[in-house]
């Protein structure tokens, strides 16, 4: 007859040997058991019993009850944008011995029920969340037995958070205001989705930079994009269709801005000479694309960093108030901005 292993000495090779499948099986099995057959996933559950195998360091730590590693949720990892507020995560965490783990919300429905379980198994001891929304429901019992977190990037106060980010209508503002002091009048927006709180934000400033320059709001100049290369380039398509087409452009994130000039070339139109465009992020292609793109310059490795030692004072005990914690923003002036001509004028 079998004996059960001790949590501390079983493996997930044990387990991929009691239940005959390989290490990555068992590894899908746990974390994605969407992603194996029911019988594959029975098998490796018997196994995990049959060795007493304990996944993910529950039984590390086990006296202070604690695992050393914390859940950053990313909205969508293909992002560039994300890569370095992750880096500022994981530099910070390691300093002080903890792993992380990264959860896309890209495939929320496929993920939420593992989000949840390693959340409320205190198989992770917090959470970092670089989107507006928890990546799962919880009731309000479920929430009271959460491990802590904090928001990095955005800001939504109805969560009564933590937050690190920047003040993304004032950022906004300041990109519009600089194609206003290029003599620029018509002027688009790209925006993220309407549900983002830092979408909102950003339209706002856009709309309070054309008020105060008493430029009246052209509804089908704000066209609703998602963050995406291909957002960009239809959005801007639908714009050259006017009637009047504008003849400068804010986007709310790089990726769309690069979208938007790529479909501009294709029309036929030279950036800057025939359309200003303004990026927001400054995620490391901005500057290497032709032209260079002008762009909102978040400190997205501070943000993670910030966000992590947030966290990390919540896990040692100290008191942490819920609310802002703004990092500065700066516009970088580059090559896809440039004088209106003077007939816009």
């Amino acid at each position: 007859m079998d004996q059960k292993q001790s949590p501390s000495a079983a493996t997930m090779k044990d387990v991929a040997e009691k239940a005959g499948v390989s290490t990555a099986t068992v590894s899908r099995a746990l974390m994605n058991p969407e992603k194996v057959s029911a019988a594959t996933r029975q098998k490796v559950e018997q196994a995990v019993t049959a060795v007493g195998y304990a996944p993910h360091g529950l039984a590390r730590n086990a006296k202070r009850g604690e695992t050393q590693t914390i859940l950053v949720i990313v909205p969508d990892i293909c992002d560039p944008f994300f890569s370095e507020i992750i880096r500022g995560v994981e530099v910070t965490a390691a300093q002080e011995g903890y792993l992380v783990l990264i959860g896309d919300c890209a495939h929320q429905d496929q993920q939420e029920k593992t989000f949840l379980n390693l959340m409320l198994t205190r198989q992770i001891d917090g959470m970092v969340l670089l989107g507006s929304q928890l990546p799962f429901d919880a009731g309000i019992e479920d929430q009271r037995n959460l491990p802590p977190m904090v928001m990095g990037n955005e800001f939504a106060p109805e969560m009564a958070l933590p937050t690190v980010h920047i003040d993304n209508l004032t950022a906004a503002f300041e990109a519009v205001n600089h194609l206003l002091q290029l003599g620029h009048r018509q002027i688009a927006c790209i925006t993220g989705p309407e549900q983002v709180p830092l979408s909102q934000y950003r339209l706002q400033g856009y709309i309070q930079a054309l008020r105060r320059s008493n430029i009246a709001i052209e509804p089908r100049f704000i066209v609703h994009g998602d963050f995406t290369f291909e957002a960009g380039a239809s959005a801007l398509k639908q714009l050259m269709s006017l009637p009047q087409p504008p003849k400068a452009l804010f986007c709310h994130s790089d990726l769309m801005a690069l979208g938007a000039i790529n479909q501009a070339r294709k029309l036929g139109l030279r950036v800057p000479q025939d359309l200003s465009v303004v990026g927001f992020d400054d995620i490391e292609l901005a500057q290497y694309y032709d032209p260079p793109l002008t762009t909102v310059a978040q400190p997205r490795f501070d943000i993670g960093r910030e966000a992590m030692l947030l966290l990390l004072d919540e896990l040692q005990g100290k008191r942490v108030n819920s609310g802002s914690r703004l990092l500065d923003a700066e516009l970088r002036v580059r090559g896809s901005t440039a004088p209106a001509a003077k007939r816009e004028k």
